[in-house]
């Protein structure tokens, strides 16, 4: 019992020191090719085997002849370790090189992953980078139609600012000269230009706070049926002036978690939206109800629908129907002022045609019990 401990000890004392040596030397080529680190390692097992022999052979423990026997086949088992590490090397070099030129191609706003089989951990990586170069193109694209919105909303802008700003002046102009026949007229239109102007700067320093997420909030328990209730009474006066209906049907009084005043000014903008749109002697109704999802504010016009392919760009900033380019449409802007105070709640803001009209839909998160 007493040999074989020591034999035991003999080998692993002349292993370790073989091992404590390539550690030292995978540390001074840390920086080199994987093929040569792979090539220590294989050279490292094999060295540690022979090392351990030769100690046992020094001890008196082995004769001469198997001696001879050990380290030919050690050697035989280094050469064919060797050759294995440097071929795994080169393969995993070779996949890690084609890994790398397709990375450059993010650049170019694409990922195509090698065709060649890797290893596993390199395919995670691959994968990995095809998942961001998706996301990245998404975003480049996100990023090209907000811009294209900007540019778009710049030049409507500047065309409704330009109208009553036009107006005010001449009327200025012919109150000032005294040209005017019905001063007090003139007054009045010069007030209703300047609340238009007023409202139009309102909706894009809200808009600006939405995109910044600077939107203050400040939530409280409030009844669905209350809010509807409020929104149906504001919106009323121009629902009469042009001759629409507004009904509130199946309003349950479902508690919410919201900012009452900006929840408020959701179903403003969506009743206006689509009182604006619907005929004469046309119905515009407000629905609230319990979802699995949580809990859905509707609004239901007689519009005639949306053309599918405007259907993805409603809540985009600056969208305006064809029939909706000229005063006082607005400027686009009351859309995505809805979803961006619904997103600020955590909910989601959506449109759907149905026969006759269209139906906005706000699902906002259900109250805790």
């Amino acid at each position: 019992m007493s040999d074989t401990l020591l034999i035991a000890l003999y080998a692993f004392a002349g292993a370790a020191v073989t091992g404590l040596a390539g550690a030292g030397v995978l540390r001074l080529i840390r920086r080199r090719s994987l093929t040569v680190s792979l090539a220590v390692v294989a050279a490292v097992g094999v060295v540690a085997m022979l090392a351990g022999t030769l100690a046992v052979a020094w001890a008196m423990f082995l004769s001469p002849h198997d001696l001879s026997v050990v380290t030919t086949v050690v050697a035989m088992a280094a050469a064919v370790s060797l050759a294995t590490a440097l071929l795994l090397g080169r393969w995993v070099v070779a996949r890690s090189r084609e890994l790398a030129d397709a990375a450059r191609s993010f650049a170019e706003g694409r990922f195509a992953a090698p065709l060649a089989p890797a290893t596993a951990e390199l395919e995670a990586v691959s994968r990995e980078l095809a998942a961001t170069s998706a996301r990245l193109a998404e975003s480049r694209e996100r990023e090209r139609t907000l811009e294209r919105s900007r540019r778009e909303l710049v030049a409507w802008i500047s065309h409704d600012l330009r109208t009553p700003l036009a107006g005010l002046r001449a009327m200025a102009e012919a109150l000032e000269d005294g040209v005017a026949a019905d001063p007090h007229r003139y007054l009045r239109q010069m007030r209703t230009e300047v609340e238009r102007l007023n409202g139009m700067v309102g909706d894009l320093f809200e808009l600006s706070r939405i995109h910044a997420g600077t939107l203050p909030l400040t939530p409280s328990r409030i009844s669905l049926y209350d809010l509807v209730g409020d929104a149906l009474a504001g919106a009323d006066p121009l629902a009469h002036e042009h001759g629409v209906r507004l009904t509130g049907t199946g309003v349950e009084p479902v508690p919410v978690e919201v900012d009452a005043k900006e929840m408020s000014r959701v179903l403003g903008n969506l009743l206006v939206n689509a009182i604006r749109r619907t005929p004469a002697d046309g119905t515009v109704t407000v629905a609230a109800e319990r979802s699995p999802e949580g809990v859905v504010l509707s609004v239901t016009d007689g519009c005639g629908g949306i053309p599918e392919t405007d259907l993805p760009r409603v809540f985009d900033t600056g969208w305006r129907g064809t029939h909706a380019r000229t005063p006082p449409a607005g400027a686009g802007l009351g859309l995505a002022i809805v979803r961006g105070i619904v997103e600020a709640h955590q909910g989601r803001a959506t449109v759907r045609n149905i026969p006759g009209g269209c139906r906005f839909e706000v699902v906002l998160p259900a109250a805790p019990s």
